[in-house]
């Protein structure tokens, strides 16, 4: 029997075993919880997620996947779901152990021989058609049931791009949609480090011509793609609940290497997220397309 880890620990009071398999869907290469069979695992360590949905889903996955009577240790920060977490388990009919350390609550419990609702949290909180979207998505990915209206600002200035390109940070196909609706596209390369939302994608963006992949720009594990005639991007700019403009400014630098000289970087931020220096340190022509609505749109040429 394995134990399991579920999110990045570093820098939550939580430790695992060295050689416990990593099951969050945030870390590609990782092992899907919800796919495990019942009643396997040794033991697992959670960082719970922010959202309630999510975080109701990853619990129901993990005691599903849990032998009777194995240990069960859960951490959330007090501003993240940590207030909730002890009644959140105990509603799985789990007898908790509540503790707290550095900012989080820490819930230790074995898993019952017969959790409460398991089956239909599951079901209420995985990938599903969203009413009213038409698009396919699950609680946790980026603007799961509703269009981002930065994503729906940029689709709206788009022209009709021709050649290869890549969509990152595509969550659940939006953006891509409206890009393959051009006939001129030969391919579009789909990128996202949440395996949900490439899960939702392949739903989503049923094109021949799109390419779905779950990686991490930021590592050593980004595609190595070259000589691409044009990037479309909403980068995100928020780690762990936490403003981070890093994030954005990496996605622009990403971009800057796997386009062509003369290929075409489309992006849209948050007016006030300063990505006008990243983007003049990397492409020799940024133009401003739309600023309306508290965002705005730049088209970068390499």
């Amino acid at each position: 029997m394995i134990e399991g880890v579920y999110g990045s620990l570093a820098g939550s009071p939580l430790e695992a075993d060295t050689g416990a398999r990593q099951f969050s869907p945030l870390i590609p290469g990782s092992a899907a919880l919800e796919h495990e069979p019942a009643g396997k695992l040794s033991g697992m360590t959670m960082l719970a997620p922010g959202g309630t949905m999510e975080r109701r889903y990853a619990m129901a996955s993990a005691l599903k996947a849990l032998a009777p009577g194995a240990p069960f240790t859960l951490a959330a920060h007090k501003t993240r779901g940590g207030q909730r977490l002890k009644k959140e388990l105990e509603g799985f009919g789990c007898a908790v152990i509540e503790t707290s350390k550095s900012h989080h609550r820490i819930c230790d419990v074995t898993r019952p021989d017969q959790p409460i609702g398991v089956d239909e949290a599951m079901m209420e909180c995985a990938l599903q058609e969203v009413p009213g979207l038409g698009l396919w998505s699950q609680p946790g990915v980026f603007s799961w049931d509703r269009a981002d209206p930065g994503s729906a600002l940029l689709a709206a200035h788009l022209p009709a791009l021709s050649g290869d390109g890549a969509d990152l940070g595509c969550g659940i196909g939006y953006l891509s949609l409206r890009v393959l609706a051009s006939p001129k596209v030969k391919a579009l390369h789909l990128i996202d480090n949440d395996r949900r939302a490439i899960e939702a994608a392949e739903r989503n963006v049923a094109d021949p011509r799109s390419h779905r992949l779950w990686a991490d720009i930021r590592g050593p594990g980004a595609p190595k793609l070259a000589g691409l005639d044009f990037v479309v991007m909403n980068p995100p700019f928020h780690d762990a609940g936490r403003e981070d403009q890093a994030l954005g400014a990496a996605f622009v630098q990403y971009a800057a290497t796997i386009l062509r000289p003369g290929g075409v970087l489309w992006l849209v931020a948050n007016r006030h997220l300063p990505y006008e220096r990243v983007l003049a340190a990397s492409f020799k022509g940024v133009m401003s397309r739309a600023d309306v609505h508290g965002f705005k749109v730049f088209e970068a040429i390499r």
